[in-house]
């Protein structure tokens, strides 16, 4: 072999050497760089990952609650009067033991809880409410509105579905906005027609009935011919269609807990209903709203 030959060679085997050595490394950039993802600060070390911020907080430090009469406490004390002291939302009662009360302790709950609920108040009422209790910052809103929703003069005054749904998803939008980690505890619309089962067997209530609470499903409390009970059975429906919205609405939000229909199943009996119009509900009736509340807001698992 002649020496310019032995000199290609040695050329030759430079050259594949250092297209060899480029070739590594590449390869040793795209393991750990490029689109490949490196190794966690964790893996490196050998030390634990962090854990990662729980979605629902079991323990929310302020309460806020926004509805209708059954939060305001509605003729829990008094005839035709509110009562928010027994609210179940807020209330500072130890009859009813609220769910405030037993999240942040009676005096935790008489600085951080606030009740925005009025009586009287349909979900086209929520997205005002919601924009005030957003001003305290709450951790918790707890929300309970539809009843009268469907407690109208007629049925075909009832609030449409369609509606409903437009302004819960409005109340929620407006908490999101300024809130995007505010907890919201929904609790069901009550069975009214059970609540009419039960307060139609009281003279009393009957005649507070007439002053014009819930007509379309207790007027004429005693009536049972075709068209009442079509009437009744009309407004039945539209509360298990409001009850469906609220479950709907509240599982698109990651940090909303809807009450899997407890309240409307629960069957209140006359110790759980008002003594003066044997429908809303009583002391007693407040504390077990508050037992479902806080039972669903506390629960590891929804």
């Amino acid at each position: 072999m002649d020496q310019a030959t032995r000199r290609r060679r040695r050329r030759s085997r430079a050259v594949l050497a250092v297209v060899a050595a480029a070739a590594l490394g590449v390869a040793g950039c795209d393991a750990v760089g490029g689109d490949a993802s490196a190794p966690s600060a964790g893996a490196r070390t050998g030390g634990p990952s962090p854990r990662p911020t729980p979605v629902w907080d079991t323990s929310p430090s302020s309460v806020a609650a926004v509805g209708d009469s059954i939060t305001t406490g509605f003729d829990a004390c008094a005839v035709l009067s509110d009562c928010p002291e027994v609210s179940w939302a807020t209330g500072g009662s130890d009859e009813v033991d609220s769910l405030a009360v037993r999240l942040l302790g009676k005096a935790g709950a008489a600085e951080r809880s606030w009740n925005y609920a009025v009586t009287g108040a349909r979900m086209a009422d929520l997205p005002g409410q919601m924009a005030r209790a957003v001003r305290r910052a709450p951790q918790l809103v707890a929300v309970m509105v539809g009843a009268n929703d469907a407690c109208r003069d007629t049925t075909a005054a009832m609030t449409p579905v369609a509606d409903f749904r437009a302004d819960f998803r409005e109340a929620m939008t407006t908490l999101r906005e300024a809130l995007p980690k505010t907890q919201v505890y929904v609790a069901s619309v009550p069975n009214l027609k059970r609540l009419w089962s039960q307060g139609r067997t009281d003279a009393l209530g009957k005649q507070i009935w007439k002053l014009g609470i819930c007509p379309s499903m207790l007027g004429d409390a005693d009536a049972l011919d075709a068209a009442a009970t079509l009437r009744r059975e009309t407004v039945h429906r539209r509360v298990e269609d409001y009850n469906r919205v609220l479950e709907e609405v509240c599982a698109a939000d990651r940090r909303c807990r809807h009450d899997d229909g407890a309240v409307y199943e629960y069957r209140f009996g006359t110790g759980q209903l008002s003594r003066w119009d044997w429908f809303h509900p009583s002391v007693d009736g407040q504390a077990r709203l508050a037992e479902i509340a806080y039972r669903t807001v506390t629960a590891k698992r929804p």
